[in-house]
């Protein structure tokens, strides 16, 4: 049997993963549900492993199928950017980077122009998203993610440490004061669904983990809670030294500098193939450079 499975079916394969529907797959690449099913199949049975669970009309992928996708995603990837030197071997070289929405505003974006300056040349494109690795729409250069993740295919390195404190408007401090962690009883606490344990942990270890809040109010996104906190709604548990910048502007405060509650670094990933460019390496060393610079944890 050949080590090489049929390309057409690995194709649609990618995309019916991707997209999770067989019937989004048919519509994107403009062939019939039937042929999607049927090469789905196929491929099954080439492979001797089911790839996709089916259950009334829907389709999930089986951790097979998740571990098959990463992989199958990179050889594509490889096989396109290929072709694409191969056909035009002068084009200007474009970077895409995948990175979470709090971290591209707050911290990439006002470090990006420097990197600019150093490579002109190089056309850059980021995207933001929260969403894990494997489900994205969209093919990346490198991914910036707070870790350690579980990011088969890839490889890997934290480069930034990040810790939390409570942050606020000075026109909200102003109103009711905050100088030991109790105050915040007379506060309203801002929270994130991508956070969600963050409040609880920093109550715990500053000794009032049955603490009430005067009242909560819940972001989708931390990105909001940030803004929420800017704008004097309540007070956020924000991220250093990601923050600095507004601290350092005046549109937050940190009145509370303890307890210090570290956690997860971010981390740049590149899919396996990729992770040797020389652009790519480049712009992974200039994150680690920049970080560099950043404020240090405190002890």
């Amino acid at each position: 049997m050949s080590t090489y499975p049929p390309l057409n079916s690995l194709r649609i394969f990618e995309a019916a993963a991707r997209l999770e529907s067989f019937s989004a797959a048919a519509s994107e690449l403009f062939v019939t549900h039937g042929a999607v099913s049927k090469q789905i199949k196929q491929l099954e049975d080439w492979l001797g492993v089911p790839l996709f669970e089916r259950s009334g009309g829907r389709v999930r992928l089986t951790d097979a199928g998740w571990r098959y996708l990463v992989q199958v995603q990179d050889g594509l990837d490889l096989i396109a950017n290929a072709t694409a030197q191969l056909l035009q071997p002068n084009r200007q070289r474009r970077l895409s980077i995948n990175s979470t929405p709090t971290f591209a505003a707050y911290w990439l974006l006002p470090r990006l122009e420097r990197f600019r300056e150093r490579f002109p040349d190089l056309e850059l494109h980021l995207a933001t998203s929260d969403r894990d690795l494997s489900r994205l729409d969209s093919p990346f250069d490198i991914a910036i993610r707070r870790g350690p993740g579980d990011w088969p295919g890839h490889i890997a390195k934290p480069f930034l440490k990040e810790w939390e404190l409570p942050l606020c408007s000075p026109a909200l401090l102003d109103k009711l004061p905050l100088h030991r962690p109790d105050n915040l009883t007379t506060h309203t606490l801002l929270h994130a669904d991508t956070r969600p344990t963050a409040w609880p942990r920093w109550l715990t270890l500053a000794g009032v983990p049955e603490l009430k809040p005067a009242s909560s109010m819940h972001f989708d996104k931390f990105s909001l809670a940030l803004l929420a906190a800017i704008d004097g709604l309540g007070v956020v548990l924000g991220p250093m030294p990601m923050a600095q910048a507004l601290i350092d502007a005046g549109r937050l405060v940190s009145p509370l500098p303890t307890p210090v509650v570290t956690v997860r670094d971010y981390c740049w990933v590149a899919p396996r193939m990729s992770a040797e460019d020389a652009t790519v390496a480049t712009f992974c060393r200039w994150l680690e450079s920049e970080a560099d610079k950043a404020a240090p944890l405190p002890h």
